[in-house]
């Protein structure tokens, strides 16, 4: 059986040095082989070729047949490592907690532990009448979260 960490070490040594970082892998029992990969300027289609064939030519089919995909992380889907969370800073996404609250606001921060947003909100003062908006920050630990994802707007 093929296992993640053979293709994972065959992905980490191709794009070592190459702008490229592994998003994720998962290998399927039926030898069913996904590759998601990303950079800071975006995924070249001749680059997940390339890719695709260094893992093909690594592993052998007459041993143990496979069907591979190489592409990129989605650009809505969640977030998986840090790297798409710095790519994405300044931008606007999408946070869902683990207690199932929802916030849309700006990726200001990014560190190991952490990230933080900056999310409006409509709030009312002591003493004032009427709602004004506010601009709140929000820092979250990653594994407070079930998702981060950028917030597509047309």
């Amino acid at each position: 059986m093929i296992t993640k960490t053979t293709v994972t070490q065959i992905v980490s040594d191709f794009i070592k040095d190459s702008g490229y970082y592994l998003v994720d892998i998962i290998v399927s029992g039926n030898n069913e082989i996904k590759v998601e990969i990303d950079s800071f300027q975006g995924v070249n289609i001749d680059f997940c070729a390339e890719l695709s064939n260094k893992i093909e030519s690594a592993l052998n089919r007459d041993d143990e047949d496979f069907e591979l995909e190489v592409g990129s992380a989605g650009l809505t889907s969640p977030f998986k490592v840090r790297q798409q969370y710095e790519k994405n800073l300044g931008k606007q996404v999408e946070v869902l907690t683990g207690e199932g609250k929802k916030f849309t606001g700006i990726l200001t921060n990014v560190d190991a532990d952490n990230f933080e947003i900056e999310y409006s909100v409509k709030e009312k003062a002591e003493g004032a009448k009427r709602k004004s908006v506010v601009t709140k920050h929000l820092t979250l630990n990653y594994t407070e979260i079930k998702y981060t994802k950028y917030n597509l707007i047309f």
